[in-house]
């Protein structure tokens, strides 16, 4: 998968470093060109001089063809304008903002946008807003058998009862995200955009998860 990553400062280095080893071919958007020197040693991917909300510099740093972008950079408004011009203007589904001011996310993820916030943000969250499944287990008990993950919420649960997501004796929703709030799930919960989903899960049957997460709902027998 190609990934843009605008801003290149710490995080956004990590980043472009982790998606890169990890097989994505990737982008990183900087508006000042010597910010490029942080990149790891051998770094192949692009790298483009701009704003990360600018239609020209996204499409010179392969947004068409992008399955995801993550916008790093250290003011909120430009994080949140090149997520927005991503989701909006180029369909481009996996997004994440980082935002300095806890008190917007609400605000922002009302619209659709997932963002973490200053204080929590690390490469290793970004990884898991943007790449789905990048990390399998979030937590596995001492014995190996159950797992703890957290998944966002695919486009085509949002409106549906989240109970269709369960197996019982293989995986379970345990809690929703939801607005920057977390809330225990009671079996009663209709999915929104930009929910996030905690599950316990069988060690054995994550495959069997992001095989239910990737269904459509009338496909899951509930």
């Amino acid at each position: 998968m190609h990934v843009v990553v605008v801003g290149c400062g710490r995080v956004g280095s990590e980043l472009a470093g982790m998606l890169e080893k990890a097989g994505h071919t990737v982008a990183v958007v900087d508006k000042r060109r010597e910010a490029f020197r942080r990149l790891p040693t051998g770094f192949g991917g692009a790298t483009v001089v701009g704003f990360g909300f600018d239609r020209d510099t996204l499409v010179e740093a392969g947004i068409e063809r992008a399955g995801a972008l993550a916008a790093v950079t250290s003011g909120d408004n430009s994080n949140i304008m090149s997520a927005r011009v991503a989701r909006e203007t180029f369909e481009v589904h996996q997004v994440v903002a980082r935002i300095y001011d806890p008190r917007r996310a609400v605000i922002y993820q009302r619209l659709g946008i997932p963002t973490v916030a200053t204080v929590s943000w690390t490469t290793d969250q970004v990884m898991r807003r943007l790449i789905p499944g990048a990390h399998p287990a979030d937590w596995v008990d001492g014995s190996g058998q159950v797992s703890l993950v957290e998944r966002d919420l695919p486009p085509q649960w949002a409106g549906h009862k989240l109970s269709g997501l369960n197996e019982p004796g293989r995986f379970v929703l345990g809690a929703v995200t939801r607005l920057g709030g977390a809330r225990i799930f009671d079996g009663t919960l209709v999915g929104q955009e930009g929910d996030i989903l905690h599950f316990m899960v069988d060690i054995n049957d994550l495959d069997g998860l992001q095989e239910r997460l990737s269904g459509r709902p009338e496909e899951s027998g509930h």
